[in-house]
């Protein structure tokens, strides 16, 4: 069985990505960037961007939403902090070092949460999916951009065996679409509005998760 993610090596692994994230990423998740921001913006309004990372989709925003990002990656954030300054993106309210499983943000004060290939990489998923939940105002949507696992399958299969490697490199291949489903019915408090497979061959997901307004935990 492959080892769980922990903190401190997700810390790990991503300060080695920082220098070079965005030569190896930057192209191959494009795509689902843009996807997750276009659903953001149908929301709009104040926008939380958990796993900001070097900030490669903060550009891409309309200056009309205000933007807030985090990610537990100082390294990455840094580069972050210098692609704001660099652009003068002025719409982005704040960068900060945050465990995305810990908000540190009052219920309900973003009108969208987006997490870009986040919920692999933390250890709690469902934690962190609780704090999403909290702190998007009812009414208002998560989107999620992720690898979702197969069920079944050659597929599954490489991606069991591929999970110690995967964890070295700071994320969890494995994670299926039942585990969230489950934690949206265990939840009560959203609901999914839409899943749609994304590049490359549909091994990403885009998921929207809309906060019901009555019902589920503040």
């Amino acid at each position: 069985m492959a080892p769980e993610l922990d903190k401190r090596s997700v810390e790990r692994a991503y300060a080695r990505w920082a220098p070079i994230y965005d030569f190896v990423f930057g192209a191959v998740f494009d795509r689902g960037r843009r996807a997750s921001i276009e659903a953001a913006e149908r929301i709009g309004g104040r926008i939380l961007e958990v796993g900001v990372g070097t900030g490669l989709s903060l550009p891409d925003y309309s200056l009309r939403h205000r933007l807030v990002g985090v990610d537990l990656s100082e390294p990455m954030l840094r580069k972050a902090y210098e692609r704001v300054t660099a652009l003068d993106l002025r719409n982005v309210e704040t960068l900060a070092v945050m465990d995305a499983q810990g908000l540190a943000f009052p219920n309900e004060s973003f009108d969208v949460v987006v997490a870009q290939y986040v919920i692999t990489a933390v250890p709690d998923p469902e934690a962190a999916l609780d704090e999403f939940a909290r702190v998007t105002r009812r009414g208002g949507e998560i989107v999620l951009i992720n690898h979702v696992g197969a069920e079944g399958g050659p597929r599954a299969l490489f991606e069991q065996c591929f999970a110690p490697i995967a964890r070295r490199l700071g994320w969890r291949p494995e994670f299926r679409f039942a585990r969230l489903a489950d934690w949206v019915a265990r939840h009560g408090g959203v609901r999914v509005v839409e899943r749609r497979p994304m590049p490359p061959l549909g091994h990403f997901s885009l998921i929207r998760l809309e906060r019901i307004a009555n019902g589920g935990p503040p």
